[in-house]
């Protein structure tokens, strides 16, 4: 490493002894402390960007990382892939506070395989330890619910031992545990199994996590049919139970691809606060696994994030698929390729794309990141102590006496004039209550969002007093921003009720960004504007404070927001089938809600054939030639080919008898 000489000397001053090679930067501030770790195919020429003169560019984060740099450093690089890989471990080592940082999450844990010692163990672990640079692997991170299912399923297929001995220390000690005589556990505890193969189920464990399943299901096929022809019935029906255990999983495994392929799907998100990548993993055209990972929402853009998410997550990742698909391209495409190229040791491509069963996947990726983000903020991943700060520094911002128990927030959702519907959710000392959340469709004429909200809160405050609505609220919290606040106060003047009702305003990304006061001010709550207006607060515990209520008022919005919108959806829906079939003549509201009582959907309807339009109580063979002729406008238009001439009898001699006419 070269170091810089004394920090007397200006910083554009020692660029001439920078190098023009590939390397890392380390920008350091007044303290001594790494701020920010870059990477540069020139380190001499990306530092004189930074202290050149001029504005340097990447907008106010940037400039004010620029601001508090008084030294730098630099590595040295024999090669723009070993550039990245140091960069990657320089921002895991100092956490620099201008870098973008994956999460170290404890809500999300990973699978552990010890691979490092003799006798391999399977554990949970809440973040990747210093373990893995000796061997051991990490898989996930999961979600609860898929990390226990995970590890159940690898419990039935696997022999693995789930004891606390340690071997080889405890071999010959004790007797082999129940599960030997499951056959659940080759039992290394006995001594007559030997390292190399207790190790050879860990690795066939590793195969499972990854996906590659295919070799794991023929070998214990295999054993099976061997155990079989040597009379080893128990064995073979030990076998046998594994194998169907395994099929049973492979059948839940989601084929997602028509073809055998391997790729990773990245799906991202992000609220304001915080941004969410998911990760697909695709093994043989199946979902195999899925990741989910957090970064703090900083401002920078889209590009920016997912090239530092690639960056620090696939160094560690168990393996490097051919192809990542992405929903746009990182920053810097080129070095991203690169490094996941040089992980996997062949071609490794990104790709965004554009048709067929890759862009199903994709958008399935993003929904998932819109999920598990949603689920976070809503959930408080923050902490308890977070979350009762934050509902203090709501009462204080509010001029409550207490902090706000029950929190009822208001949103309407429409589409035109005809579908209306708002939402109210219930927050209970800051956790969603959803057996309290209720939905209002809305009579109030035209596009109004104030009339709506006004008949929304009077409607919920007419039901004051009923056990089904729960008891009064503490705070009410309007989607918007100062008109709907004063629609609120309105319906709460109607009903005789004075209950604190604030607003909750959003950016041009529709992002909750701030907290509309009754007076009508409102409090910028999103750090990233405050700073590109140069209005961030120098206090650290007023940036967290406002922090932290962000976090709170992100989650009720966006919760007002999804529950709203689902309603609506579902009245849109109703109305669709209700016009469709209506439209078809001879079809009323009588018949229409017989077809979809006898069908269930109205692509259902759309799929039935004459016969099965036409035994629909109700239904007349003219109604239902219409709805088939609806549906099936070809078929209808073609007409039936006419029926062949019958043949011509050749000259038989004439009918005699009774009935019989000449």
């Amino acid at each position: 490493m070269t170091t810089t000489e004394a920090t007397a000397v200006p910083l554009d001053a020692r660029l001439d002894l920078v190098p023009t090679k590939p390397g890392v930067y380390l920008m350091k501030d007044a303290s001594g402390r790494v701020i920010y770790v870059g990477k540069a195919n020139s380190l001499r020429h990306r530092l004189a960007n930074y202290f050149s003169g001029a504005a340097p560019k990447g907008g106010p984060k940037v400039e004010a990382m620029v601001s508090h740099v008084r030294d730098f450093d630099f590595v040295v690089c024999a090669s723009e892939f070993e550039a990245l890989l140091l960069e990657c471990n320089l921002i895991k080592r100092h956490q620099p506070h201008y870098n973008i940082l994956l999460k170290d999450d404890r809500e999300y844990p990973y699978i552990r395989v010890t691979l490092h010692e003799e006798y391999p163990r399977v554990l949970k672990a809440f973040r990747i330890g210093e373990d893995r640079a000796e061997g051991a692997r990490y898989y996930g991170p999961y979600l609860g619910g898929p990390l226990y299912e995970a590890l159940e399923a690898l419990r039935t297929i696997f022999p693995m031992k789930t004891c606390r001995r340690e071997f080889p220390r405890d071999i010959g000690k004790e007797r082999p545990c129940l599960n030997y005589h499951m056959g659940r556990c080759i039992a290394p505890c006995l001594g007559s199994v030997s390292a190399a193969e207790y190790r050879a189920v860990i690795e066939d464990i590793c195969r499972f996590l990854e996906g590659r399943t295919d070799t794991i299901l023929q070998g214990l096929q295999e054993a099976m049919e061997n155990a079989a022809a040597e009379q080893r019935y128990e064995s073979a029906a030990v076998y046998r139970d594994r194998i169907a255990a395994l099929a049973r999983i492979l059948g839940r495994q989601k084929a997602v691809l028509g073809r055998d392929v391997d790729k990773d799907a990245i799906g991202f998100a992000r609220n304001g606060t915080e941004c969410c990548v998911r990760k697909l993993e695709v093994r043989a055209g199946r979902l195999v696994g899925e990741g989910t990972f957090f970064l703090p929402d900083d401002g920078s853009p889209d590009e920016d994030v997912l090239a530092a998410f690639l960056a620090q997550h696939y160094p560690d990742a168990p393996a490097v698929p051919p192809e990542v698909l992405v929903p746009f391209l990182p920053a810097g495409p080129e070095d991203a390729q690169a490094l996941l190229a040089g992980l996997r040791g062949a071609r490794s491509a990104l790709r965004v794309p554009q048709r067929g069963d890759d862009r199903g996947l994709a958008a399935m990726a993003a929904e998932n990141a819109a999920a598990a983000l949603h689920r976070r903020a809503v959930m408080h991943g923050h902490g308890e102590e977070a979350v009762k700060a934050a509902l203090d520094d709501l009462a204080a911002l509010l001029a409550l006496d207490a902090a706000p128990y029950r929190v009822e927030a208001f949103d309407v959702s429409n589409t035109g004039a005809d579908d209306k519907a708002a939402s109210m959710v219930v927050f209970l000392d800051g956790k969603p209550d959803r057996t309290a959340y209720r939905l209002f469709r809305i009579a109030a004429e035209g596009r109004d969002d104030r009339a709506s909200i006004q008949e929304a809160v009077s409607r919920r405050l007419g039901r004051r007093g009923d056990a089904e609505f729960g008891g009064a609220p503490d705070l009410i919290l309007m989607d918007g921003g100062i008109g709907q606040v004063e629609a609120a106060r309105a319906a709460m003047a109607e009903r005789g009720w004075d209950v604190p009702v604030a607003g909750m305003v959003k950016d041009d990304r529709h992002r909750t960004r701030g907290l509309v006061l009754p007076d009508g001010r409102t409090v910028e709550l999103d750090l990233r504007a405050l700073e590109a207006r140069g209005q961030l607060p120098d206090d650290p515990a007023e940036r967290e404070r406002r922090m932290r209520l962000l976090r709170l008022l992100t989650a009720v919005q966006d919760e007002a927001h999804r529950f709203a919108q689902k309603y609506n959806r579902k009245l849109l829906s109703k109305r669709t089938k209700r016009f469709t079939l209506e439209g078809i003549g001879g079809i009323g509201p009588s018949r229409r809600r017989a077809l979809l009582a006898a069908f269930g959907t109205l692509k259902a309807v759309s799929e039935a054939d004459l016969g099965a339009l036409s035994a629909v109580e109700g239904m007349t063979e003219k109604a239902a030639a219409a709805v088939f002729a609806h549906f099936h406008p070809q078929a209808a238009a073609t007409p039936a080919p006419a029926p062949a001439p019958a043949a011509v009898p050749a000259a038989a001699p004439a009918a005699t008898g009774k009935d019989g006419a000449a």
